[in-house]
């Protein structure tokens, strides 16, 4: 692109709301809404692996997961989204946002299923199957975070863009209440079977065995919203900015836009620089450093900081839960009445904050921009942390136990009405169009590295030094999210160009060729 803009971005930017606005959303969406409750259900289901599993015979006590064992299958699916992340971030530069984009939701879909179907004698077996397909699940979904993300950051117009990008995200809040809620209606479909006087004489050993079903199917529900939407991706053309900026094609870029937009619009190859271009750095170059390296150090760090309090909170809350004695203890309950109860708790968590933080971010971000709610969100989860924390044992009264549920939400609240929404929503806009899906995909896995600290370090820490000391911990994780926001631009209402400075590279790159 050289000086002057392209006619098909400029009528991308200034495009009014139309249907294909929430058309996209809805695809992108739900990639993200399958995202999370692929990564989410997991949590409702660990205790049910115990009993299932790890129940010693003749035992008093319903069985566990081992600790290697519960952080390895809460954890796995971590390593295969930051993997996929890079790799699929990186994919979708060189082939093109689109060519990809399918890749990534039918290996969600396979893998979704073969989880439910994991195999194996022993529970060694089972569990090692499980963990293996949660790898590559996770793979498919780490893709989906940069190309979804990309795909309507190039889609949007640049006065309601970060709504459009927020939106696509918020879908995950909806994927953690859809994991709750099919938990609570499986789980409802099977505790009439406990009525048998067989099982009542100990009812935390009581463990039917279609139990073994439950957990099965509730991961293989994960295949379903991704498979109903791959027609659809594979119809959305490729971005313009894509076709134009790094495939250098202004008539394919025109052509498709026309379509989307239902307009004329001119192809202007002649605005359109070759392919060898020699301004056109790439990721370890030094003028990538001296441009972008602050803004990726920051895209990096915060989403590092806040995936660790994030994901240690989400995968774990059932423990918190428990601690405080919200659900009750597991010998006092049959297999099916735990997970009821488990998945009771996270959608109920799930509908009055998770879910109503993210949309927040949706009405909000384009009028009080991404900098503001990040640092609003990592301030008041600060806050709350250190309220639940300092005085944890007074929560832990049962006439108290409701006020610890209350601030417990205001932090997930503050989580998705702050930087769990804009790290997503920033990366897709501050970098060059080459770089763009690269840089989100090495932020979000910087994000994907914080969840597997808090997957597999909360579940050390909480059992080494306490529940108490771990949410100190945690607050101040927060803080120094806090600390590295200031190092993100604001990126409110700029074309995406403007935003990442390609127009000046071309106007620089326009000077040092001009005679002197």
């Amino acid at each position: 692109m050289a000086k002057e803009q392209l006619q098909v971005l400029n009528a991308l930017d200034a495009a009014k709301t139309q249907w294909y606005h929430f058309t996209a959303i809805v695809i992108a969406g739900m990639g993200f809404f399958t995202d999370a409750y692929d990564l989410f259900c997991i949590s409702l289901v660990t205790k049910l692996l115990g009993r299932l599993y790890y129940t010693v015979p003749g035992s008093a006590t319903p069985g566990t997961l081992p600790s290697n064992v519960a952080a390895a299958v809460n954890g796995v699916a971590f390593c295969g989204t930051l993997a996929g992340q890079i790799f699929f971030g990186w994919l979708g530069d060189k082939m093109g946002r689109k060519r990809v984009y399918g890749m990534t939701l039918m290996l969600m879909v396979l893998c979704s299923i073969a989880s439910g179907l994991s195999f194996g004698k022993e529970a060694n077996g089972v569990m090692a199957t499980l963990c293996f397909f949660r790898f590559w699940l996770g793979f498919g979904i780490g893709g989906d975070y940069p190309l979804s993300a990309t795909i309507m950051s190039e889609y949007a117009n640049k006065k309601t863009r970060g709504a459009f990008i927020a939106a696509v995200f918020a879908m995950q809040g909806f994927g953690i209440l859809a994991g709750g809620m099919v938990a609570i209606i499986i789980s409802s479909a099977f505790k009439a079977r406990y009525d048998a006087p067989a099982y009542e004489v100990n009812p935390g050993l009581s463990t039917i065995p279609q139990a073994d079903y439950v957990w099965r199917m509730i991961l293989m529900f994960g295949a379903l919203p991704a498979a109903l939407t791959y027609y659809w991706r594979m119809k959305m053309p490729e971005t313009a900015r894509y076709t134009a900026l790094v495939a250098k094609n202004a008539k394919q870029a025109a052509a498709d836009m026309s379509k989307v937009l239902q307009v004329d619009l001119e192809a202007e190859p002649e605005k359109i620089q070759p392919r060898t271009q020699p301004n056109e750095f790439g990721l370890f170059s030094k003028q990538f450093v001296r441009r972008h390296g602050l803004h990726l150090l920051g895209t990096t760090s915060t989403w590092f900081l806040l995936d660790i309090a994030f994901y240690s909170q989400n995968l774990f809350q059932k423990d918190i839960f428990t601690a405080i004695g919200w659900i009750p203890k597991a010998k006092t309950m049959n297999a099916i009445e735990e997970l009821y109860r488990i998945g009771r708790a996270q959608t109920l968590i799930a509908l009055c904050s998770t879910v109503p933080g993210y949309w927040f971010t949706v009405a909000l971000i384009d009028k009080i921009g991404r900098f503001a709610i990040q640092l609003m969100g990592f301030f008041f989860m600060t806050v709350f942390m250190f309220a639940l924390a300092i005085p944890y044992h007074h929560w832990t009264l049962p006439d108290n136990r409701i006020g610890f549920v209350i601030i417990y939400s205001l932090t997930f609240f503050f989580a998705n009405f702050g930087p769990n929404a804009t790290t997503f929503v920033v990366p897709a806009e501050i970098f060059p169009a080459r770089l763009r899906s690269t840089c989100h995909g090495i932020s979000a896995a910087a994000g994907k590295a914080g969840a597997m600290v808090g997957a597999f370090g909360f579940l050390y820490a909480a059992g080494a030094i306490g529940v108490r000391k771990t949410l100190i911990i945690l607050g101040v994780i927060n803080f120094l999210g806090m600390v590295f926001t200031f190092l993100v631009p604001e990126s409110k209402g700029r074309s995406l160009e403007e935003i990442s400075g390609e127009n000046d590279e071309e106007n620089s790159a326009e000077l040092r060729t001009v005679p002197v």
